[in-house]
């Protein structure tokens, strides 16, 4: 029973900071899915343990406790056991509508856009999506794009892009908010992301072999403290996830666009002017 919705569990968003929007059909049918599963391959008898307590320390020192074991009968697990034909009528029509959606092609990828530690394409591709996507929706330029290395949770393949594809990469309900920071917190910001780094959009900046940020630069400017600043970030991040607890006491700005939406949208938007889905290194930590 353990393994029963490992899957569903695995698409259910961070339960901090999930965006309030309904759970994905893809989530529903991991869980039908593995509901499935069980159903047929996951029988067995569990065994009855019972004991009696340790008499308290009051008692006299002649109780003995015993302790009684039920006994238990296993059943071996197997293939044997068929398609429950209940859940398979229910699991039925989420399959089909799934399978249409998570197989749409959105756009073609050249070669695969790929992560590791440090500046990467497809950090530099979601950061600058999130940047742009969030400057349409509050209708201003906004300064910096932020994501963790840690959200995203796979790569871009080579060849056509799904939706599926995005669901894989982005699995979490999260939403595009957007920050004002002053300029104190976002020195906080690279020092943070100095560490690992971490890259920005808008920004770029040295790491000094003691890990610190040097030379940062926001939109060809150093870092002024006496300024505010607007960042692209998620929910989860502008709640302090992922450590960046210098973030929490400021209020965030809803976009209500998830991330995982802003990242098909600009897919679509570039695959319609003809574009391929690219991404690559910039120098923007050195």
């Amino acid at each position: 029973m353990a393994a029963l919705g490992a899957s569903y569990l695995r698409e259910w968003p961070r339960a901090r900071n999930s965006h309030p929007s309904a759970v994905s059909l893809r989530s529903a049918f991991y869980f039908l899915s593995d509901l499935m599963h069980f159903l047929r391959s996951r029988v067995a008898a569990l065994g009855l343990l019972t004991a009696v307590a340790l008499a308290p320390a009051c008692q006299r020192a002649a109780y003995q406790p015993k302790a009684q074991l039920a006994p238990v009968t296993g059943l071996p697990v197997g293939k044997s056991i068929p398609d429950d034909p209940t859940a398979a009528a229910t699991i039925a029509p989420y399959r089909q509508r799934v399978t249409s959606q998570m197989t749409e092609v959105i756009g073609t990828a050249p070669v695969a856009i790929t992560k590791n530690n440090g500046e990467s394409p497809l950090s530099n591709f979601t950061s600058d999506i999130q940047r742009m996507r969030a400057s349409k929706e509050i209708g201003q330029p906004v300064d910096l794009g932020v994501m963790s290395n840690g959200g995203l949770r796979a790569p871009i393949p080579a060849g056509s892009v799904t939706v599926g594809s995005i669901f894989e990469l982005m699995p979490f309900e999260n939403e595009l908010v957007v920050l004002d920071a002053p300029g104190t917190v976002v020195q906080q910001l690279f020092d943070y992301a100095a560490k690992a780094k971490m890259p920005v959009s808008g920004a770029f900046y040295t790491v000094s072999p003691e890990g610190k940020p040097e030379n940062v630069r926001i939109n060809g400017q150093p870092i002024d403290p006496a300024r505010t600043y607007t960042i692209a970030i998620s929910d989860y991040l502008a709640s302090g996830g992922d450590n960046m607890v210098f973030f929490k006491p400021i209020k965030f700005r809803h976009t209500n666009v998830l991330l995982r939406s802003a990242f098909i949208d600009a897919i679509r938007e570039q695959t319609k002017q003809g574009k391929p889905i690219e991404a690559r290194l910039e120098g923007r930590v050195k």
